[in-house]
């Protein structure tokens, strides 16, 4: 799997991706730091890779369509968490990739749950 990481995640969660087997690339090595979120959106979809990120406002489907990006996983913390959170839940979003595809959805990763919000497919005539 293709993902980019948000600026606002680290090395650490990096580090867990690619030992998981996923190809990573990071806002801090393409430069983008400091891009707007629809910059950043933009990017994703050129590439196309599926964006990882603490950024709630990309649980907004009608700004950022998560099918024309590979994907959204929005990462939903409380305020200042402890890393052994974060890392639990990005394990967490690990083990149920390899069960459901991320590709042209939303997921948002919360204690607790994994709400999967997925594209609606127009029906062939």
């Amino acid at each position: 799997m293709k993902l980019k990481l948000d600026e606002n995640l680290g090395t650490r969660t990096q580090r867990l991706l690619r030992a998981a087997g996923h190809e990573v690339r990071t806002v801090r090595d393409q430069g983008l730091e400091g891009c707007s979120d629809q910059d950043l959106y933009g990017v994703c979809c050129a590439e196309p890779y599926c964006l990882v990120t603490l950024d709630l406002d990309f649980t907004d489907v009608t700004r950022f369509a998560p099918t024309q990006a590979g994907g959204i996983v929005v990462i939903r913390v409380p305020r200042n968490p402890s890393l052994a959170l974060l890392e639990q839940l990005v394990r967490r979003f690990l083990r149920v990739l390899t069960q459901v595809p991320v590709a042209n959805n939303l997921w948002i990763i919360e204690i607790g749950r994994i709400r999967i919000h997925q594209s609606e497919t127009e029906e062939e005539p």
